[in-house]
């Protein structure tokens, strides 16, 4: 048991669960006088050499003064660390803080000396550089700046773990000893190492659930059917190319196989390494299972049982008890409640889930927190199902169930890396990091296509079985956010096949512009109507009459694609009667080898009732890697009727996604079009601009004196005024008016004409009340204009009435920034008023903002128009609107205890704006877990 030393309690919260470089996961805590056995058993697996680099000396064994310095930390001046893996120690770190001549020393101090040591059997697995990342994490916490570290210089593998940290560093030599200094705050390389270190850890985690060499399906049914037996019979019949074993403990002790699969009744009797173990016992078995597992040395699980936090909260302390067990034995675990992983590479051909049928090899990766939506995704790639025509197979597929251990974040580490993944389609119930979401999907976006639906997402809460920290953000407000990271966001599975289809088996557009084509006027004016409905630029329709021969189709589609002002066509087709089969295949033939000579330009098929049509297309333009030939009539046999042979296409050939309504193309291909602009802006982002006026150290003092008096609390007008004056951001002056001599006064020193305006909250911002009164030029009309407040809304108590200057006329706006605890912090834009309160018209941005953001972020609202000169009238200095967006931006990001900003109404007029209103709430700011060190969710 863990207990508190000499003056601090035990710091529960530096305990955290890290995946390594090789995908397995240690526990990182702080060391304890608790721990004195583990210390010497670590201390005795270590070799002489190790010891020698640790201590500069022969040093064999520990001695009691050692042991007892080494386990009582005050957890201020002098911490441990300890990476542990199956309860053992095996590997540890400690500081100890030194004043100015290396002696020891107490706050404030702020430097500290730093020395690891690693087992050697655990040497190259990552584990000091985790421990790096945490121990710094701690002296920051701590009040430590910087550390020091002495090495020998034949200790390489330990000076490479400081030199490649990322910290600004400073180097010497004396003594025959390297002397190491670095400050400990994070910095644009050490993050960037970070993150590449946590991304190699992640996708090889991943890696090895995929691509394991050997497999043990655990509770295995002794009789036909049940879960078990039915996944056993799954991963044999795809042919996994690994040693597959079937294990139950109520087997009889004389039965050897399963199934022709090598039977055994525990996992310890395997004889040799298990790498995955798929867990099917109840849930009151499963830690009976994972301790098997974990003294067997498996290297991950998939727990298909149910009954854990999808049952209720008995069932959730069981799940945390899961997760907490798996790694300890530096386990990972998909699932619980999980429908299984799929991996159609000839290498590894893995079905360990309860698909019975494999799908087609392909190029499109599938998450799924959900098994009945990762079912329907299956199904209708595999049989086409919904009128999505044509075969586009499936390189990996991951229901992760409840979610507990590897999420979506996980897999989207590992997808970026595969090479047999162009196109990942992501169903997601819950999103357990946005921050990293964001991060990783922007990157993935950068490389590949990633398209998401997302569930649950009016219910407000996350399912049952998900334990993920709420955001306080609208829907379309994280949709906004997905969009701005490159995420292609859709709203139905049918939407997120149809994209993913198009973006598997065509190249991106390079612009909006489509041609239309086919035998069909009808057909051919909704297509060009659902384009432009999608935002898309159709030229006419070209209607090649219901005569069209498959050459006349072959002819017009050349034309098109060799057309400068096209960037995309949509072949729209009607079936002609009396060629059947042969006419169909002729057409799709014609339109293969048209699309063939211009690779360059997506070509989309509308079809009505043209099954045969969409099966020639399929099989006369497949580049998907195929299934063995026992495989593919394994296959086909599932569903006759829409299986046809599989043709190979020549190489380089790309397959032509059939659409049955022209709607759903339309709306694919407007995806595919947005999705390639993401891509060419996102190569160049943009930067965040430096402004000389402004006075970052004065704001934050500010702040500090403000948050002395609260934990929470929204500025007063003057302290508002004050702080967002220190980035340049400039508030109207207005001047209270609780009688209408005070109304009066204030005119004379502001100057006519001037506004009266009520600030009651239930009046603030609704000029559509009356409560404004504009441009009132002299006393008698601000007096009369008081009057006609008063007797309308109330006494001036309840009005709160203030005097303004007049502004110069433009357009109202509002511009508000928030921290988000899950999302992070988040920039919004719109139109004051209805197109904001009703519509919901407004643009959103992750702050730091970039110049570029900025300008999108103006342009991204319905109702920009208005901004821009709409009908006749003068637009807007859209310059200095930006120069503002920016500025607020920049004063959320260096000051995190700005929680909220609102700027409303902020009048842009052709030359210059005014911000009229304002107000800024401070709080302390929420925890960070995107700048700390790697770790895995807590259990």
């Amino acid at each position: 048991m863990q207990t508190s030393s000499d003056r601090h309690e035990y710091p529960a919260h530096w305990e955290a669960d890290v995946v390594l470089r090789d995908g397995g996961t240690a526990r990182i805590r702080p060391i304890t006088v608790d721990d004195a056995e583990r210390l010497v058993s670590f201390y005795e697996q270590v070799s002489d050499e190790s010891k020698y680099y640790r201590f500069f000396a022969p040093y064999p064994r520990l001695s009691a003064k050692d042991v007892h310095r080494f386990t009582h930390h005050d957890f201020v001046d002098r911490v441990g660390l300890a990476a542990t893996i199956g309860g053992e120690f095996i590997a540890t770190v400690r500081y100890d803080r030194i004043g100015p001549g290396g002696t020891p020393a107490a706050a404030p101090a702020d430097e500290a000396e730093v020395a690891f040591l690693v087992q050697d059997a655990h040497q190259g697995r990552g584990v000091a550089s985790a421990l790096l990342e945490h121990i710094a994490a701690v002296a920051r916490e701590r009040g430590i700046r910087r550390f020091a570290a002495e090495v020998l210089p034949a200790n390489t593998k330990m000076i490479k773990v400081f030199m490649d940290a990322g910290y600004t560093q400073k180097r010497s030599f004396e003594d025959g000893v390297v002397r190491l200094e670095f400050g400990l705050e994070p910095t644009d390389r050490s993050l960037a190492v970070q993150y590449a270190r946590e991304h190699r850890a992640e996708a090889r985690s991943v890696q090895r659930l995929l691509q394991p060499g050997s497999v043990a399906v655990v509770g295995t049914g002794r009789a036909p059917g049940g879960v078990g037996r039915s996944i056993l019979g799954n991963v044999r019949d795809a042919g996994y190319t690994g040693r597959l074993y079937a294990v139950n403990r109520a087997f009889p002790e004389d039965q050897k196989e399963l199934d022709g699969v090598p039977a055994c009744r525990s996992v310890r009797d395997i004889d040799g390494s298990v790498d995955l173990a798929v867990v099917t016992v109840p849930a009151a078995h499963v830690p009976d299972v994972v301790a098997e597992c974990g003294e067997h040395g498996v290297q991950g699980l998939v727990v298909i049982s149910a009954g854990y936090a999808d049952s209720g909260p008995e069932g959730r302390e069981r799940q945390r008890a899961l997760v907490r067990q798996a790694r300890s034995y530096g386990m990972r675990i998909i699932g619980p409640n999980a429908f299984g992983i799929i991996n159609t590479s000839p290498d590894v051909r893995l079905n360990a889930s309860l698909a019975p049928e494999m799908p087609r090899p392909g190029r499109i990766g599938l998450f799924a927190q959900s098994g009945a939506i990762g079912i329907a995704l299956l199904s209708r790639l595999h049989r086409r199902g919904g009128g999505v025509t044509g075969h586009t197979g499936v390189s990996t597929f991951v229901s992760s169930g409840n979610r507990a251990d590897v999420s979506g974040n996980d897999v989207l580490q590992y997808w970026y890396d595969d090479p047999d993944t162009d196109v990942a389609l992501m169903y997601l119930e819950s999103i357990g990091n946005p921050r990293k979401f964001t991060r990783l999907a922007r990157r993935t976006a950068a490389a590949k296509p990633l398209v998401v639906v997302q569930g649950a997402r009016h219910g407000g809460v996350a399912p049952q079985g998900h334990a993920v920290r709420a955001t306080r953000l609208p829907h379309a407000t994280v949709s906004a956010l997905l969009r701005q990271a490159g995420v292609i966001r859709v709203d139905t599975i049918t939407e997120l096949v149809d994209a993913g289809l198009l973006l598997a088996r065509q190249p991106l557009p390079a612009g909006p512009r489509v041609a239309v084509l086919g035998n069909s006027e009808s057909l051919g004016l909704l297509t060009y109507d659902a384009c432009l409905s999608e935002g898309l630029r159709p030229q006419p329709p070209l209607d090649l009459t219901t005569a069209a021969s498959a050459d006349d189709f072959h002819a017009a589609l050349s034309r098109a694609l060799a057309d400068d002002t096209c960037d995309a066509v949509v072949v729209t087709a009607i079936p002609t009667v009396g060629e059947g089969a042969a006419g169909d295949a002729a057409l799709a033939e014609a339109l293969r080898s048209a699309a063939a000579a211009v690779p360059t330009k997506p070509v989309l098929v509308v079809h009505v009732e043209l099954g045969g049509l969409a099966e020639a297309l399929s099989a006369a333009a497949s580049t998907a890697p195929q299934a063995a030939p026992d495989r593919a009539e394994d296959a086909g046999s599932a569903a006759p009727a829409e299986q046809p042979p599989v043709v190979r296409a020549p190489a380089g050939t790309h397959l032509i996604p059939a659409y049955p309504a022209a709607e759903r193309a339309a709306r694919a291909l407007g995806e595919a079009v947005a999705y390639a602009r993401w891509r060419r802006e996102a190569a160049d982002p943009g930067k965040v601009p430096e402004y000389e006026d402004i006075d970052e150290k004065g704001a934050a003092e500010q702040i500090a004196g403000h948050l002395a008096r609260g934990q929470g609390l929204t500025l007063g007008t003057r302290e508002t005024c004050e702080l967002l004056a220190t980035y340049g951001l400039h508030v109207h002056r207005a001047l209270p008016a609780p009688t209408p001599e005070d109304a009066a006064a204030a005119a004379r020193t502001l100057g006519y004409p001037v506004a009266l305006k009520a600030t009651a909250p239930h009046l603030r911002h609704r000029a559509d009340l009356g409560g404004v009164r504009l441009d009132l030029a002299d006393e008698e009309q601000l007096r009369r204009a008081y009057a006609e407040l008063t007797e309308l809304f109330g006494q001036p108590a309840e009005l709160r009435p203030v005097v303004q200057g007049m502004a110069p006329r433009g357009v109202d706006t509002v511009v508000r920034a928030v921290i988000d605890p899950a999302a992070g912090a988040v920039l919004s834009f719109g139109l004051a008023g209805a197109a904001t309160q009703l519509l919901g018209d407004m643009a959103h941005r992750l702050i730091p903002v970039t110049d570029r953001d900025a300008t999108a972020l103006v342009r991204s609202i319905r109702t920009a128009p208005l901004l821009f000169g709409w009908r006749g009238s003068a637009p807007v200095d859209s310059a200095a609107l930006e120069e503002l967006l920016l500025r607020v931006s920049r004063l959320v990001d260096d000051h995190p205890e700005v929680v909220a900003v609102t700027l409303e109404p902020v009048v842009v007029a052709p030359h210059g704006l005014s911000v009229l209103g304002a107000s800024v709430r401070l709080a302390p700011p929420p925890a960070r877990d995107d700048l700390g060190p790697r770790t895995l969710p807590a259990y």
